[in-house]
C-alpha cells in the first residue's frame, strides 16, 4: 500500500469508529478483509487510526471536519506534511483537495494551548485544570504521544541485566526505566515480544512502568495472606509473587472471565496464585489491594476511544462503585493489616477526593501515596497504602 492508500484506509475506518465501531473491532475486520494489506501496511493504517483518536480534537481542527477524512487532514498538517501531494484521487488515494479544504488549511493553525486543550474532552476540562494546575499543558502534550512499551523482569527468575541481554539476542532492544526497579522501556523490537525466548520462558512481562512503581509501593512480605481484589488480567498479582514468592497471593474479580489469563501467565512466570470464585472471598488478609475500576484517564494514551465516550453520569457511577469497593476491601483487611488502593485516574474525585471520604472518620491513616502522570514516563496512576488508625 501506498502512504496515501494507507491514509485512504484509515479515513473509511475512522468513520467507522465514529460511527459507534469499537475501533479494534474496525481493525480486526478490516485487515480480514483486505488481505493483500502486509505486516507494515497493517500496522501504519493502526498507528494512524490511534494517532486520530488520541489527538481527535486537534487533528479535527486542523483538519477543518470531524470526519475520517478531517482527521487525517489534521495528521497530515501536525506532521508537516503537504496533504495536497496524498490527497490527490489517484489510484487509492483520498480524493483530491476542495475548495474549502485548501482555504482552511491554508489559514493560520488555532493557538497550540487551544490545541492541547481540544484532545481532552471539553466537559472534563475545568476539572482537569483544577486537578493538574500548573502540570496541565504538560501532561496534556504527554498524552498526545504514544505510549512507551514498557516490561517488568520477573525477579523470581532473572535481574533486570540477565533479562536485558536476553531480550536483545531475541532482536528486542530495552533500556532501564527509572519509575521501577524492574522496568524496561522497549525501544525496538516491540513486535517480537510475544514470540520470544525471555518472554514465553516467564523473565519479563508486559507492564507499565508506572503501575510497577505502584507495587513496589505496596508493603508486602513472606508468607502474607495476600489479596488483590479487582485482579483482572492479573499483572499486580504477578508483579507481588514476583516480590514475595513465599506470600499466599488470591486474585479476585467480579468477573471471572478478566482472570483467564492468569493461570498460564502464573505458569509462565513460576508464580502460584490462588483464584477467587466471583463475590465468594472471605478474610481476614494481611494486605488487600485494590485496583478500582476508574475513569482510566491515566491510561488514555493506549485507550485514546475511552477518553471520548466516557460521560458525567459514568464518572460519577465509578466514583460511587470505587466508594464501595473500598468499604467491602476494608472489611477483609486484618487488623494490623494494609489495604492499598489505586487507580489508573488523572482526576481527583477518583483519588484524594475517594480517599478523604474514606479516611474522614478516622479509622483509617495514609501511610503512603504516590501520583505519577505520563510526564513521568509511564501511564498516569495514583496509589495509597491504607493503615487502621
Amino acid at each position: 500500500m501506498t502512504p496515501a492508500a494507507r491514509l485512504a484506509a484509515a479515513i473509511d475506518l475512522l468513520d467507522a469508529i465514529l460511527a459507534g465501531a469499537p475501533a479494534e473491532r474496525a481493525l480486526t475486520n478490516w485487515a480480514r478483509a483486505n488481505r493483500y494489506a502486509g505486516s507494515g501496511d497493517r500496522a501504519a493504517v493502526r498507528d494512524h487510526v490511534f494517532d486520530a483518536l488520541r489527538c481527535r480534537g486537534s487533528f479535527a481542527a486542523l483538519g477543518g471536519a470531524l470526519t475520517g477524512r478531517g482527521l487525517m487532514l489534521g495528521l497530515c498538517r501536525a506532521e508537516g506534511r503537504d496533504p495536497a501531494t496524498l490527497f490527490t484521487g489517484t489510484g487509492h488515494a483520498p480524493a483530491p483537495l476542495t475548495a474549502a479544504e485548501q482555504a482552511h488549511l491554508a489559514a493560520p493553525a488555532p493557538p497550540a494551548e487551544d490545541l492541547l486543550a481540544s484532545d481532552w474532552p471539553k466537559w472534563l476540562l475545568p476539572q482537569l485544570h483544577a486537578d493538574l494546575g500548573a502540570d496541565f499543558a504538560a501532561v496534556s502534550d504527554a498524552m498526545q504521544a504514544r505510549a512507551p512499551v514498557f516490561l517488568r523482569v520477573n525477579r523470581a527468575k532473572a535481574h533486570r541485566d540477565a533479562a536485558q541481554a536476553a531480550l536483545a539476542e531475541a532482536g528486542i532492544e530495552t533500556v532501564p526505566h527509572p519509575l521501577a526497579e524492574t522496568a524496561l522501556e522497549v525501544t525496538a523490537g516491540a513486535r517480537k515480544i510475544a514470540q520470544s525466548a525471555p518472554f514465553t520462558a516467564g523473565l519479563v512481562e508486559l507492564q507499565d512502568a508506572a503501575s510497577q512503581a505502584m507495587v513496589e509501593l505496596v508493603p508486602i512480605g513472606p508468607n502474607m495472606r495476600v489479596l488483590d481484589y479487582c485482579a483482572g488480567g492479573g499483572g499486580k498479582a504477578l508483579a507481588l509473587a514476583a516480590l514475595a514468592p513465599k506470600a499466599q497471593i488470591t486474585a479476585h474479580d467480579i468477573d471471572a472471565g478478566r482472570m483467564r489469563d492468569i493461570a498460564p501467565r502464573a505458569k509462565r512466570a513460576g508464580a502460584k496464585i490462588r483464584l477467587a470464585e466471583p463475590g465468594k472471598v472471605s478474610g481476614p488478609y494481611d494486605l488487600v489491594l485494590v485496583d478500582a475500576p476508574c475513569s482510566g484517564s491515566g491510561t488514555w494514551r493506549r485507550a485514546a476511544e475511552a477518553k471520548w465516550r466516557l460521560t458525567p453520569e459514568r464518572l460519577a457511577e465509578l466514583v460511587a462503585l470505587q466508594s464501595e469497593i473500598l468499604a467491602r476491601a476494608a472489611a477483609l483487611t486484618a487488623p494490623g493489616g494494609r489495604l492499598c488502593y489505586m487507580t489508573c485516574s488523572l482526576l481527583s474525585v477518583e483519588n484524594d477526593a475517594q480517599v478523604a471520604a474514606f479516611t474522614q472518620s478516622g479509622a483509617w491513616r495514609v501511610d503512603a501515596r504516590l501520583r505519577l502522570t505520563p510526564v513521568d514516563g509511564g501511564d498516569g496512576f495514583f496509589g495509597v497504602v491504607l493503615a487502621r488508625s
